[in-house]
């Protein structure tokens, strides 16, 4: 189960989130605007992965089972880049996915990975 929540984070969750991350971080900060069809054309896609998300995590704590795994890891850094643009609420309609980031925000190890981007990404 690791290797396809492994999976599904690269080719669907983080494929959808990149270009978000792009257009509403990276491409502000060398002066070029923001593409707003791209950034609304990858959030449709990311509801739909994150529909899918929330139905897993509603039945296990974590992606992969009850377990932590790098299936959930690997989803820290694109999704806390996500948590510094004006779309950091987006998993509030996905309760079980929002408890599911909560609880990997809360473990010390993720909060130091965090902290290394703060300086380049402020909210």
């Amino acid at each position: 189960m690791v290797d396809v929540w492994l999976e599904v984070e690269a080719h669907q969750y983080t494929a959808a989130l990149e270009p978000v991350i792009l257009e509403c971080l990276i491409r502000p900060m060398f002066g070029r605007a923001t593409d707003q069809k791209i950034v609304e054309d990858n959030l449709v896609k990311l509801k739909k992965v994150l529909e899918v998300y929330e139905a897993r995590l509603s039945k296990c704590k974590y992606l992969a089972g009850d377990f932590l795994s790098l299936a959930d890891l690997n989803h820290v850094s694109a999704t806390a880049c996500l948590a510094t643009t004006p779309y950091a609420s987006l998993f509030d309609a996905y309760p079980h996915v929002k408890a599911w980031w909560s609880g990997l925000m809360a473990r010390p190890s993720v909060q130091k990975i965090t902290a290394l981007k703060k300086p380049y990404f402020q909210n």
